[in-house]
């Protein structure tokens, strides 16, 4: 038995590593182990050997079954590599040159973060970052957004599980929850915290909401929101700011509107809209921008600021929007297929 055992064994190493199909591969898998296999009738003459052999015996069986699996799972290994090698064509010299000696550009929504921070810069603002994962203090609770307000249901915010944990993410109370930001407001309240007034903020960064991926919209999109907190600041400080923005990025004959809303963060509140016409592809008269107004004062006493003493504006907007104003883009989506067709355009 023994050697019946070995002979197989060295039968099996020499078909097995000739094989370049799965076919035939299958076929050998099922003549050597399956139930009508080679080993699967010697399996069957155990009942005729000794009993104080058939411990020794099956052992050997075994040590028999184990290396024909081995040498079937390397022959599937070689099988696949010599597929993929297929699928990859001829080896390349990675050594000459490329045909496309083009070197790399930024991304459009680099191109526009980059042109509004320097913009900003200008007029005294400093760029302020945050953590992507926030808790529920930071991007709602404190940004005077109350529990059961729709922003922060399931169906509009992406929550980590009850057991998730951020060791760089502290939480202020045991119960609040880990979710990816829904804004990068959150990073005002961060930069607040840290010490008094004057603050003077612009904080780009990637945000996150469960929005259903069309035209204009994207779950993963890019925000720019700035803070301005000193003495005896007003609405038309805020205003004066947004027409120089608008107006240094898009050009001089760009015009801006306040429309009233409501925000939970600030009060009044508004809606910018701007009117290009001058820009590829704007048709409409007005076209809507993002959110502003003049900071609450409950957000302020939060933060241990005096709102009798300090007042200040914060206003956000999204980069996809601006870029697709910018360049005359039409769908968000090109932003994120790395098509390079849509990338060259910007070298």
């Amino acid at each position: 038995m023994q050697a019946t055992l070995t002979a197989l064994v060295a039968k099996a190493q020499t078909e097995l590593a000739g094989l370049t199909a799965r076919p035939a591969l299958e076929a050998a898998k099922a003549r050597y182990v399956g139930p009508n296999g080679e080993l699967t009738a010697l399996m069957k003459q155990m009942g005729t050997v000794p009993k104080e052999q058939r411990p020794a015996m099956g052992k050997l069986i075994n040590e028999t079954k184990a290396r024909l699996q081995e040498l079937l799972d390397a022959a599937l290994a070689a099988i696949e590599t010599n597929e993929l090698r297929a699928q990859l064509g001829p080896a390349i010299d990675p050594t000459l040159p490329t045909p496309d000696a083009r070197s790399g550009t930024y991304h459009p929504l680099t191109l526009v973060r980059e042109e509004m921070c320097r913009i900003l810069r200008k007029v005294g603002f400093t760029v302020a970052d945050g953590p992507e994962v926030e808790t529920e203090y930071y991007c709602f609770d404190a940004l005077n957004t109350p529990a059961d307000h729709p922003a922060r249901d399931v169906q509009d915010t992406f929550y980590f599980p009850a057991t998730a944990h951020f060791g760089n993410v502290s939480k202020k109370t045991a119960e609040e929850k880990y979710l990816l930001r829904t804004h990068t407001s959150s990073v005002q309240i961060r930069t607040m915290l840290k010490g008094p007034p004057p603050i003077r903020i612009v904080s780009p960064g990637r945000t996150y909401r469960r929005d259903a991926t069309d035209a204009t919209h994207s779950a993963n999109f890019n925000q720019l929101e700035c803070l301005y907190v000193d003495k005896n600041v007003t609405v038309r400080d805020l205003k004066a700011l947004l027409d120089y923005i608008f107006g240094s990025l898009l050009g001089k004959d760009t015009k801006t509107r306040f429309r009233p809303h409501y925000f939970g963060y600030t009060e009044p509140s508004f809606e910018v809209d701007l009117s290009a016409k001058h820009l590829p592809k704007v048709k409409k008269e007005w076209i809507e921008i993002g959110g502003c107004g003049m900071v609450d004062p409950t957000v302020f006493a939060g933060v241990g600021y005096d709102p009798e003493v300090w007042s200040g504006y914060a206003f956000g907007m999204g980069l996809e929007r601006l870029a697709m104003l910018l360049y005359g883009i039409d769908d968000i989506r090109y932003f994120y297929q790395n098509d390079l067709r849509f990338l060259n355009q910007f070298a």
